[in-house]
């Protein structure tokens, strides 16, 4: 299954590890779902993690070697303009870029849209559900 993250599970999975998110991240990581993101996507997150966390440029480093070991980044061919929080836009247009099967968000206003394109949009506890249903049919 094809996934994009939202900048919100990343930030949550990068700071909280043991958390719900950090489940996420790790379903990616053991192979139980691919992700896509984009630089839009991964530059927003780094800017969190050093603006609202103060993280130094060795843990931040940590994070795009994460990413370069367990994404594929592709580039947008397209701006949407559908949610009000332009970097939520990035993330839509990256699920369509990569024709992603889902978008795992927490973020109130994307839920909402229920599905961008071929894309379903989902909650954090609707994809770990989805991920431990796939293990257990397996």
């Amino acid at each position: 299954m094809n996934v994009v993250f939202d900048t919100n599970i990343f930030v949550s999975g990068f700071t909280r590890r043991e958390g719900r998110a950090g489940e996420a991240l790790t379903s990616i990581v053991v192979g139980r779902c691919f992700l896509f993101s984009s630089q839009p996507i991964l530059d927003e997150l780094l800017r969190v993690l050093a603006e609202k966390f103060g993280w130094t440029q060795n843990r931040l480093e940590e994070v795009r070697d994460w990413f370069d070991a367990n994404a594929a980044l592709v580039v947008h061919t397209g701006t949407l303009h559908i949610l009000a929080d332009e970097p939520d836009n990035r993330i839509l247009e990256c699920a369509l870029a990569a024709d992603a099967d889902l978008i795992v968000t927490g973020d109130h206003a994307m839920l909402e849209l229920r599905r961008v394109g071929n894309t379903q949009i989902i909650s954090l506890a609707d994809y770990l559900n989805t991920v431990d249903n796939l293990l257990t049919s397996s």
